[in-house]
């Protein structure tokens, strides 16, 4: 399964972005391979709006599953929710204390958006 997170670094040990839409850079992980991909997501990151569609559409062509991120707003959570990737909010400091949350099962899913538009 293919597991997107949000950050700003290249690697597990990067800090958990806090936003979704407008998070510089997704970590892209593969449970089976243990695989790492980086994907830019600058050009939303300054965006005046559509940001969440956007950064929503391209983790859906990602293949994602799953999507651990801070927050995430009502139009990328509609766009996520259609392409059947579940939503996992966390606070974790780093991607690699979030990814071991969710493993242990200690992330609830999301239902929502958790934050209004253009957060």
């Amino acid at each position: 399964m293919i597991i997107v997170f949000t950050t700003s670094g290249n690697d597990l040990s990067a800090p958990l972005d806090s936003r979704f839409g407008r998070a510089a850079k997704f970590l892209v992980y593969d449970t089976e391979s243990k695989k790492i991909d980086i994907i830019d997501n600058r050009q939303n990151l300054n965006a005046a709006q559509g940001a969440g569609i956007q950064a929503a559409e391209t983790v859906a062509r990602l293949g994602a599953g799953v999507l651990v991120s801070g927050h995430c707003g009502p139009k990328a959570f509609k766009v996520l929710q259609a392409a059947k990737v579940r939503v996992f909010p966390c606070a974790a400091a780093t991607v690699a204390e979030a990814l071991a949350q969710y493993e242990s099962g200690a992330l609830p899913e999301a239902t929502t958006a958790d934050v209004e538009g253009h957060w």
